[in-house]
């Protein structure tokens, strides 16, 4: 907040609210395929999304019975680099794991 002086008095200026709002946040989620391995796809959940070992694995089981697991919960921008770093290491090891973002409700 910073005050000004109008014609002798003292004015308050307040910050709008919208500039105080959290920015909105996203799930990262994971795909299920035929194809990425489970060990593959822990080793991201690790790696990528800084899970340990037994947080990997529940996620991991959930792509694999429910077809998507929500590997983290983060803005849009962090999300985004998230999913395209998922994307380059499946590539690069021939995995076809997608992931994607949805707006966290």
């Amino acid at each position: 907040m910073s005050k000004n002086k109008t014609r002798g008095q003292e004015e308050t200026l307040t910050r709008n609210q919208e500039e105080l709002q959290e920015p909105p946040l996203y799930k990262v989620l994971l795909h299920n395929d035929d194809y990425t391995t489970m060990d593959f796809v822990v080793m991201i959940l690790q790696s990528v999304f800084g899970k340990d070992t037994a947080e990997a694995t529940r996620i991991m089981l959930n792509v694999h019975h429910q077809g998507v697991g929500v590997a983290g919960i983060y803005t849009r921008e962090i999300g985004e680099t998230k999913i395209a770093v998922v994307h380059q290491m499946a590539r690069k090891n021939q995995f076809p794991l997608k992931c994607s973002l949805e707006k966290a409700g």
